[in-house]
């Protein structure tokens, strides 16, 4: 509505301004005029332009003005296939490694750099119609100075820094701040972007009056690749910034950190820290997505304790992925599909959410199953088992033999015993032979003797290998282990080990308990838990209990019970102690030291070198009696947070995959809820913008080349699109008397700029930062005029040097519009960084009252801009 006012205003003044009183003529009270149009570069004028009536001027204004916006409607729509491509090709990974507490990590990263993205490619995304317009508006005009493509960059960048962050102010929620991460970035872009408007300035009206020399054209281009630099060298703290003096604090934990912008970043005390806190930020990044994605997955499990474990983890990467940092181009894709009755990524991050995480759990099974040892091709022959425990009086005991693989034919295998700790003769009688396996056959047993004697002794082993297989190999195992426990005494009970690590999703972890030197009489053992860095009831149930040993019985576990609690790091420990083991009677009850358990018989009537050995048979605690557990996170769990964090990006789910896929989404109305159908609301929008719907859909789907090949086509559509603008909105001015300048700054910087303004409104509600909704709008501003200017201006030098003329552009207009942005902009900069003070604490939001003060000040700023650069376009004012 208010273009719709500005532009009858602006016909009643024009008209008035621009036909003399002498083209009057009445007939039959109708005022006819005589039009100043002429062709465009694709689109001609509307004829007749003399005797027009004001009635058709009227009218012909406002078809102009719908066919305008529709063309609005068109290149968002375009440019958005063309930040979609932008974000597949910025959204490139690569794995680095880094150095977190002490250890090595591998952490995937983008190959692109943020800062460098956002003032490039992002940029471009962003600013592509109003680079191109001037561009093709130079060209248009036989490389001749124009009006609306400058004016339409001024103007542009005027709307996005007064009127965006005037809307982002007002709609972060009462008492709620949104402040810029990057600092120094935003304030080298904010000085590049004044700086771009002072040197259109200087070039104009100072180094050179009323013309454009080649040197100047191409100077104001390389300002471009100099603002990446220096944002670049901010960004990553290099040179200069190395070297300056840094505040630091200890923070509530302790921790030594360095403030800068609003983040604080960890320090280490050591020289050179701040060289690696860059290195070090994706890590940091990382670990607090990881501590999210582990918050709200044990939520959701309490939320929803009947699902599984995977559909739970399939909410919790969709609640990540909607939570999320996202970058420019996404803001801005869902701000337009929204726009057209698109509907947002809802459905495109749950079936995003669903596939990564079939990919994940893929990805690691596949891992799991490389791990396992790969059985041996062919037929071969193994032990199974391959570890045998014989009571010392078993008299004889079998040793199994089995063959896998190809069963056809016939195999034979030699087999021998070997001396351990047991000798042959003495312990065991020495055995060797030879195994036949007949066609289809598949296992083979021989027997080894065991030597019983009345002597004690500790647990004695000894080994049998095979060798020299005829019609197939040797497999592992092929040497087997057979240990003898002596029968004469009840035995040494402990732990086999001091120490064990376990992960926290084993459930229940059976810890095993060994009876050696000896398996006579039932025997039970006190144990019970003990509270390490691990506290009983948190991480583990404590327990106090008995096991009890059966005669003959060589191992028993204790049941420990580990609580769950989805820890990405974990590193607890506690104990498990055993007491004294008691010797049983038939009736259960203890035996008293000093009696044997068969004969009951008084050691003290023993002479006393018996009674030593026999007091050896009795159960008496072995060496390790204290086992130290130590939990661990589980190593599935901790692979399927990184591997979905790393996934978590909400940003990437704007490209396509397919040309089914873009039509399919072209030829479809979508709601913003996914669970409702779409409202009235929704098919009107898809319907007025189904045209432009169905022929951006055969721009190539970003997976093809990499995006390559779509951010091609792209550009070549909205230069296209861009170039049909440009004509429109000339012959919309002068049908209405409207000056290019004018139309350029209130019209055409206007509906280029509408999908930017919902994109940032989003972005500064979503974000917790204030660097996609304010501080990509300095660098936009910046690249506008040393890629739109710069270029344009450069060629049409190049051209008129090359037929030794000069290329003149007239101050005019543009030097007062460039004045009055560069004023107020020095205020608008200077206000958000007043801003960031504890008063207010940050560029957005704030207090109330505050917020709305701001708000009205940089819409005031923009209206003064507005209004100034309409009065001295039409001479009411005086400029330069």
């Amino acid at each position: 509505m208010r273009p719709a006012l500005a532009a009858l205003a602006a016909c009643c003044v024009g008209a008035r301004a621009e036909l003399p009183s002498a083209r009057l003529a009445t007939r039959n009270t109708t005022i006819s005029h005589v039009l100043q149009c002429s062709d465009g570069l694709v689109l001609p004028a509307w004829l007749p332009l003399e005797d027009v009536p004001t009635l058709q001027i009227a009218f012909r204004g406002l078809v102009y003005f719908l066919i305008l916006m529709y063309l609005f409607i068109g290149v968002s729509i375009v440019s958005d296939r063309f930040m979609a491509a932008i974000e597949v090709i910025t959204s490139r990974e690569k794995e680095v490694r880094v150095r977190r507490n002490g250890s090595d990590q591998i952490i995937v990263v983008r190959v692109w750099n943020e800062t460098v993205a956002n003032l490039t490619l992002m940029a471009l995304g962003s600013s592509a119609p109003e680079i191109l317009l001037s561009v093709i508006e130079i060209a248009g005009k036989n490389f001749e100075a124009g009006e609306l493509g400058p004016g339409t960059i001024v103007g542009s960048a005027a709307y996005n820094l007064f009127v965006i962050i005037a809307i982002c102010v007002a709609v972060i929620p009462d008492g709620e701040v949104r402040k810029i991460k990057h600092l120094r970035v935003f304030l080298v872009t904010a000085t590049w972007s004044v700086f771009a408007y002072v040197w259109l300035y200087l070039i104009l009206a100072v180094i050179s009056p009323s013309e454009v020399e080649v040197w100047e054209g191409a100077v104001t281009f390389l300002f471009f690749p100099a603002t990446v630099m220096t944002a670049y060298i901010a960004d990553r703290r290099l040179l200069v910034y190395k070297y300056l003096k840094k505040g630091y604090r200890v923070n509530e934990r302790g921790v030594i950190v360095e403030g800068e912008g609003d983040g604080s970043v960890e320090m280490a005390l050591k020289p050179n820290a701040d060289e690696f806190a860059s290195d070090d930020e994706e890590g940091r990044e990382l670990e607090r997505s990881r501590k999210e994605y582990i918050t709200v997955l044990r939520e959701l499990k309490r939320q929803h304790p009947d699902e599984d474990l995977e559909t739970v983890e399939r909410m919790a990467l969709e609640t990540l992925m909607a939570r999320g940092p996202k970058s420019r181009a996404f803001y801005r894709v869902s701000a337009t599909r929204k726009m057209i009755g698109g509907g947002d990524f809802s459905r495109k991050i749950h079936e995003r959410a669903q596939s990564d995480l079939s990919e994940v759990k893929a990805e690691l099974q596949r891992r799991d199953s490389a791990s396992v040892v790969a059985e041996p091709k062919g037929p071969n022959v193994r032990f199974d088992p391959d570890h045998y425990t014989v009571m010392e009086n078993c008299g004889s005991f079998e040793v199994r033999v089995v063959r896998r693989g190809n069963l056809n034919g016939e195999v034979t295998v030699q087999y021998t015993t070997e001396d351990g700790t047991a000798e042959a003769g003495s312990d065991y009688v020495a055995a060797q032979g030879s195994l036949t396996f007949g066609n289809g056959e598949t296992e083979k047993k021989f027997t080894v003797q065991v030597i019983d004697d009345e002597v004690f002794e500790e647990d004695e082993h000894f080994y049998v290998r095979l060798s020299s297989p005829k019609g197939a190999c040797l497999a592992s195992p092929s040497t087997a282990t057979i240990v003898i426990l002596d029968d004469d005494h009840s035995g040494v009970f402990s732990f086999p080990q001091r120490d064990f690590e376990l992960t926290e999703s084993v459930g229940t972890y059976d810890l095993r308990v060994v009876r050696t030197a000896g398996a006579r009489g039932k025997v039970r053992i006190p144990y019970w838990t003990e509270d390490g860095t691990a506290k009983g009831g948190a991480q583990y149930e404590t327990v106090q209990d008995h096991v009890v040993f059966e005669n003959n019985e060589t191992e028993k576990f204790i049941p420990l019970h580990i609580t769950e609690e989805d820890s990405y790091e974990k590193d607890v420990l506690f104990y498990v102690n055993l007491g004294n083991p008691e010797l049983l009677g038939d009736d259960n009850r203890p035996v008293m030291p000093g009696y044997e358990v068969e004969h009951v018989q008084n050691l003290t009537t023993l002479p006393e070198d018996e009674a030593v050995v026999a007091m050896m048979g009795w159960p008496r605690a072995g060496e390790i009696t204290r086992a130290q557990l130590r939990i661990k996170e589980s190593k599935e769990f901790k692979n399927t947070v990184d591997k979905l964090v790393q996934r978590a990006n909400a940003s990437i789910i704007i490209g396509t995959s397919s040309w089914k896929e873009q039509f399919s989404e072209a030829l479809t109305a979508n709601p913003d809820n996914p669970d409702e159908p779409p409202s009235v609301a929704d098919y009107v929008l898809h319907i007025v913008t189904l045209f432009w719907k169905i022929i951006f859909a055969f721009v190539p789907p970003t997976d093809i080349g990499g995006g390559y090949l779509c951010f091609v086509v792209s550009i070549i559509c909205i230069g296209l699109v861009t170039a049909v603008i440009g004509d429109v909105a000339s012959h919309f001015g002068c049908t209405l008397g409207i000056k290019d300048s004018v139309t350029a700054i209130i019209f055409v910087a206007l509906g280029t700029s509408i999908p930017d303004t919902f994109a940032s409104k989003v972005a500064a509600i979503q974000d917790k930062h204030a660097d996609a909704s304010v501080g990509n709008v300095t660098g936009s501003n910046a690249v506008n005029v040393f890629l739109g200017i710069g270029v344009a201006w450069t060629v049409a030098a190049i051209v008129h040097w090359s037929k030794n003329e000069t290329f003149h552009v007239e101050p005019g207009n543009l030097a007062f519009s460039v004045t009055m942005f560069c004023s107020e902009a020095l205020l608008a900069v200077l206000v958000l960084v007043l801003r960031r003070r504890k008063s207010v604490g940050g560029e957005l939001g704030g207090p109330r009252c505050v917020k709305i003060l701001t708000s009205i000040f940089f819409f005031s700023l923009w209206l003064i801009y507005l209004t100034m650069s309409t009065l001295e376009a039409y001479d009411i004012i005086e400029g330069f």
